[in-house]
């Protein structure tokens, strides 16, 4: 893709989308500018891909990149590390039938720029790609497996580049070396997860990921062979015996590929039997009628052909399992009031750390009749109309020439119209808007889960020492559109809380004596109001008109 104008249309999100205002950082975005260090090389290993090439050609090393996003101005120097993995069906953008696939996507850059702002820092990282989806069923199995396989291996890679970056290099990201995370979307959602939860090779040595006498003795070979793809970590060496091809070369050994959250928006996990209770908690965003990944367990299914592949478990099974081993308790003794923990709970049978986000089906026909079908994913994801309505559709590249599109006027036949099919009402607001979900239910489990500083945010407020009410003056009250809350001491935080517990609203970093909560028109009924200050809290109640 074009990079001047990935650039411009990513700068024009951002600049659109985006008023900030100092709140509290890891919940909020506290910073205003994102700098970036692109190319930075972590690791080296084989791909595949060149295999897809006419005529096919022999599997090559080649550099693993990652882009890592600082918040500019920082001081701080221990911050946690978010490893974004984009998404794609482990196939080169446009190849596979998209738009997005590759680091650079503009829906992609924004989410990381986000949780950047927020205090994070972010790698978005470049993983290896290939396999063949129009293979025979084996062929596809076989392949996708060990793709994803290899994704795994280059998350674990990326963990322990980090990890050693911190131990030798002097730390030159600024990063805690104990708090990672791994966060997937799409195809990025089956490396977070399976790199969270894939502890050893036998894991993968299962009925359906055994396929053909692969090693020619008269029995059936797993799809994927440690002496020859190497194991899950990537710190074995692999050769394929036939050609002599070094499929898997170790990467920074002696560092704990270990990650203390893991995050997956769609995508899905290999098998329910690799998650155990050394996992760690998994937040989940699923959309429940994905066409392309099952959110409770089923088939994954080849994009462009509906072809089947293999069966996984989705986002549903993966919390019923993290919360029932207990991987989730961590979030046991907190209390989220917020609209997205709402939301989410209204939803998803009481699996916490679960947000099922249903969207509608669509009637893509053009025959008058209602047949109304899952087609949406990812409703996160966005793109540029302008640009892509210009680019005629085909397989290869940005070319109609000999595809579906040749002798086709371009206003009939694009990629902006082919990538309708599966986000018929995609917008740049509508994905800000998922996006602002997303952010809104990751960022405070991830305070608790990583124990940073929010954390007390969160924690149950017996834990506080109750305070003397005559600390505040709060006038008017009754009130109608404002109060104005007054105290001898310095105020932390405010909360306006609803009868029912639910919160209305949050200000942070207040630090002065005098707050004015303002916007009340909407809320009516009595209030509580929650004044906290360093020694404690104190709590009052009003009424709205």
């Amino acid at each position: 893709m074009n990079r001047i104008y990935t650039l411009i249309f990513l700068f024009t999100v951002l600049i659109s989308f985006f008023s900030l205002n100092a709140q509290e950082r890891y919940l909020d975005e506290v910073f205003t500018e994102v700098e970036i260090q692109d190319s930075v090389i972590y690791g080296a290993n084989t791909t595949i891909i060149t295999q897809l090439n006419d005529p096919p050609l022999p599997p090559i090393r080649r550099p693993l990149f990652v882009k890592v996003m600082s918040p500019a101005g920082d001081t701080e120097v221990e911050r946690p590390i978010i490893l974004l993995f984009h998404t794609g069906n482990f196939l080169p953008q446009l190849v596979n039938g998209q738009i997005n696939g590759n680091i650079n996507d503009p829906y992609l850059n924004v989410l990381a720029a986000r949780l950047t702002r927020m205090g994070y820092v972010v790698g978005v990282v470049d993983y290896r790609q290939g396999w063949n989806p129009i293979g025979s069923q084996e062929e596809r199995t076989g392949t996708l497996i060990n793709a994803a396989y290899r994704g795994v291996q280059d998350a674990n890679t990326c963990v322990r580049y980090f990890r050693r970056s911190v131990a030798e290099f002097g730390n030159p990201f600024g990063i805690d070396a104990n708090r990672i995370i791994t966060f997937g979307v799409g195809t990025g959602g089956y490396i977070s997860l399976g790199a969270a939860t894939l502890d050893e090779y036998q894991d993968v040595v299962l009925p359906k990921f055994i396929g053909s006498d692969i090693n020619m003795d008269g029995n059936p070979d797993p799809f994927v062979i440690e002496s020859i793809h190497g194991d899950p970590f990537a710190l074995e060496v692999g050769i394929n015996p036939f050609t002599g091809d070094t499929l898997c070369f170790p990467n920074h050994p002696g560092f704990s590929s270990e990650v203390q959250l893991a995050v997956n928006a769609g995508g899905a996990l290999g098998d329910a039997t690799w998650i155990d209770e050394s996992d760690p908690p998994v937040v989940s965003f699923h959309v429940p009628t994905d066409p392309f990944a099952p959110y409770s367990e089923g088939t994954v299914i080849v994009p462009t052909t509906g072809d089947f592949v293999v069966d996984v478990i989705g986002s549903l099974n993966v919390s019923e399992i993290s919360n029932t081993l207990g991987n989730n308790s961590v979030w046991d003794n907190a209390t989220f009031l917020d609209p997205y923990t709402e939301a989410a709970n209204s939803r998803n049978n009481g699996n916490r750390g679960l947000f099922p986000m249903p969207r509608q089906n669509w009637d893509l026909t053009a025959d008058s009749l209602d047949n109304p079908i899952s087609v949406e994913a990812s409703p996160w994801e966005f793109w540029d109309e302008t640009f892509w309505s210009t680019e005629p559709f085909g397989q290869l590249g940005l070319s109609g020439e000999g595809g579906p599109c040749e002798n086709v006027p371009i206003q009939f036949c694009n990629w902006h119209i082919v990538s309708l099919g599966s986000n018929p009402d995609m917008s740049v607001a509508k994905g800000i808007a998922y996006q602002d979900s997303i952010i809104g239910y990751f960022g405070p489990r991830a305070c608790v889960a990583l124990d940073l500083p929010c954390r007390s945010l969160f924690e149950e407020s017996a834990t506080e020492e109750l305070l003397d009410a005559d600390l505040v003056t709060a006038t008017p009250n009754p009130a109608s559109d404002f109060i104005d809350l007054r105290s001898d001491k310095k105020i932390i935080s405010v909360e306006l809380v609803g009868i029912d517990g639910k919160l209305k609203s949050r200000i942070n970093n207040i630090n002065h004596t005098h707050y004015r909560l303002d916007d009340l028109q909407e809320f009516t009924g009595l209030h509580v109001i929650n004044v906290r200050f360093e020694e404690g809290l104190v709590t009052k109640t009003v009424s709205l008109e």
